[in-house]
């Protein structure tokens, strides 16, 4: 399979995506609105062509556990879910941060708390960010806003999950998720074999220690001194992926007096409310975080010198727009407009709170 442009939507793009770039396995469990990820999976049929596992398990909580055991073996596995299953996968995702094991959590967000609305949200940034799970720990989070960053971001999580033994997830919702566009397929990656993978995560349990002992990952350490060593060691790996692996996007920030800050769909809405703004003349541009951690903290507060004011526009209370604040420092006005309840923004709403909030104070 070469690079092939085709129509899908977000989800479908992410199943195509994982399959071509080597995916070995996949464990999930159906949710709106991210079913079509599994159901593409089951359509495409890798294990017939590529040899990819793909299982329905029984909840989130035994296709975390599979991802633990899988992606332990040095294995290239993923799951995927929406908002409550991402819950319910949390103990296990801080497992795998514990034991330094690198698997991709695909999070297709919708409205909650609790069981929520099945339309999209922004929601879970505080989960995927913060971790919501137990401990000092950390998930690399990668916030796509078109189908074709669905399918790209695929191979990047794998790519940095791996390069930092480190859990990473795609963040995205509902409106990502379900949309249809244009998308180039990347080309079929060949499946590592066994030696190659003992060659390239020597950690894997499928490996030897030097003295020939087989490999034990474990987030389980009951002496506090050796425990502590561990958590530094995981503090100092944080530190190296905030140096190295911010990604972010500006638009017109360069001449702006004011600043929207979105990620997702939101900053696919705000893109449409930046040329709104500019229409009137008002100097408006778009910051947009690609991975929100590592937050692009020194990036954004070095584009915000010398403007008026920065709008966080996010489809929930207010979430992002902590980090925000806490990159400015008071140095320039941060306001937040967000809708709640699955209720996706109108770019002109955008504009409106921009206006009101901002501008004519």
């Amino acid at each position: 399979m070469n690079n092939e442009v085709t129509l899908l939507k977000g989800n479908e793009a992410i199943a195509y995506a994982a399959i071509r770039c080597g995916a070995d396995a996949f464990f999930g469990y159906p949710i709106t609105p991210q079913s079509e990820i599994i159901e593409t999976l089951s359509l495409l049929k890798p294990w017939e062509t590529t040899g990819m596992v793909v299982v329905q398990a029984e909840s989130e909580v035994a296709s975390i556990n599979m991802v633990y055991g899988g992606a332990g073996a040095g294995k290239r596995v993923f799951t995927t879910s929406s908002s409550p299953g991402v819950a319910l996968m949390q103990e296990g995702i801080s497992f795998m941060a514990g034991s330094e094991i690198p698997g991709v959590i695909v999070n297709v967000q919708r409205g909650g708390p609790g069981l929520g609305t099945i339309q999209p949200s922004q929601s879970d940034y505080f989960q995927a960010t913060r971790g919501g799970g137990n401990g000092d720990y950390n998930v690399i989070v990668l916030a796509p806003n078109s189908v074709q960053e669905m399918a790209d971001f695929m191979d990047l999580a794998f790519t940095l999950a791996f390069r930092y033994r480190n859990p990473a997830m795609i963040l995205s919702d509902g409106v990502i998720g379900q949309m249809m566009e244009k998308v180039v397929l990347p080309e079929q990656k060949p499946r590592r074999t066994e030696e190659q993978i003992r060659k390239e995560c020597p950690w894997a349990t499928i490996g030897r220690t030097k003295d020939r002992q087989p490999n034990i990952l474990t987030s389980l350490e009951l002496k506090p001194e050796i425990m502590e060593a561990r958590n530094i060691h995981l503090q100092e790996k944080y530190a190296t992926i905030r140096e190295k692996e911010v990604r972010y996007e500006t638009i017109n920030c360069e001449d702006a007096d004011y600043l929207i800050v979105a990620f997702g769909s939101a900053a696919r809405i705000s893109e449409k409310s930046m040329e709104i703004a500019r229409g009137k003349g008002e100097k408006v541009g778009l910051f947009r975080p690609i991975t929100l951690w590592p937050f692009p903290e020194r990036q954004l507060a070095e584009i915000a010198k010398g403007k008026k004011g920065i709008l966080v526009a996010e489809i929930n209370a207010g979430q992002m727009v902590e980090d925000v604040r806490l990159a400015i420092n008071g140095a320039v006005p941060v306001e937040h407009f967000g809708r709640l309840g699955g209720i996706v923004p109108d770019p002109q709403e955008i504009v409106e709170a921009l206006e009101t909030k901002m501008m004519r104070k």
